[in-house]
């Protein structure tokens, strides 16, 4: 089973990747902004390597799944929850990578049947007095949020705009529609197989709108529905020192916040290149308790 879609409680559509051995624990993964359920096969194999059951969703808004308007990083909880109960399964892993390490810590904090949590360069929270929220972002990103400040009627435009050049994108058309946000060591590994995948999903993504997109970011800039401290399992955070989408003052920060947290900053690493290289180390952690 793969790419499908179940009925939520409050009649929305969710579409949803699943993937590997029924009876095995799923990791609950939340894919980046813009992204979708897809996974890069990289992170699928991995997930099912060490004996696990991938379970990715598009969070509401992207691809097939029905918009939210409004939501906060809180909602996801109820979605996820309603994805394990369609699968029967009663405890899960959760991961999350840059816009997905809110939704995945939500997640953490108030998903009952959270085992524990990764969290791959997540973004920090905008509204922090001791975090520069924006401070090592490359220049698209720092449009991007600056429109996500001034609220939606800046925001859509904006998005809008970018979307062609994502839509039906190359791995070599990703690299040129975001080329101020990737260093050396993140244009190294937007080649072959995990470039693709990064086109594919975000091609999937906005297929029908920019509508995930934006209500993302709206809902980073603004209160997520939940507070850090909140969290009592093992969460591990892993960032790299190189990146310009989620600049590694977000891990520091989130470094200090989490409690409990096992902190992996590394340096040389960038927003790409750490998801591509450390995946395995990731998983034995996750899976060992963090």
């Amino acid at each position: 089973m793969t790419l499908g879609s179940i009925t939520l409680p409050d009649g929305r559509s969710l579409e949803t990747w699943i993937s590997g051995p029924e009876d095995a624990t799923p990791l609950v993964f939340h894919h980046g902004t813009p992204g979708s359920a897809r996974p890069a096969r990289a992170l699928e194999r991995a997930v099912h390597a060490h004996g696990l059951r991938f379970v990715g969703l598009s969070r509401p808004g992207y691809a097939t799944s029905a918009r939210r308007p409004g939501r906060t990083v809180a909602d996801v909880v109820g979605d996820t929850e309603a994805v394990l109960v369609g699968i029967g399964a009663d405890r899960a892993y959760v991961g999350g990578w840059s816009g997905g390490g809110p939704h995945a810590l939500a997640c953490a904090a108030r998903l009952p049947q959270t085992i524990a949590t990764l969290v791959i360069a997540g973004v920090g929270r905008a509204d922090s007095s001791d975090l520069d929220f924006l401070a090592g972002m490359g220049q698209d990103n720092l449009d991007e949020f600056a429109a996500a400040f001034a609220g939606e009627s800046d925001l859509r435009p904006y998005l809008d705009a970018q979307r062609p050049a994502l839509v039906g994108a190359t791995a070599e058309g990703v690299i040129e529609s975001m080329a101020t946000l990737l260093p050396p060591v993140d244009r190294a590994v937007l080649t072959d197989e995990f470039g693709a995948d990064m086109a594919a999903s975000f091609g999937d993504a906005l297929q029908v709108s920019v509508d995930g997109w934006l209500d993302d970011d709206l809902a980073f800039v603004t209160d997520w529905g939940f507070a850090l401290d909140e969290i009592t399992g093992p969460v591990q955070l892993w960032q790299g020192d190189q990146d310009l989408m989620v600049p590694f003052a977000h891990g520091r920060w989130l470094a200090t916040q989490v409690p409990g947290v096992s902190a992996h900053l590394l340096p040389g690493e960038g927003h790409l290149s750490i998801s591509v290289g450390a995946i395995d180390r990731m998983l034995d952690g996750l899976l060992a308790g963090g």
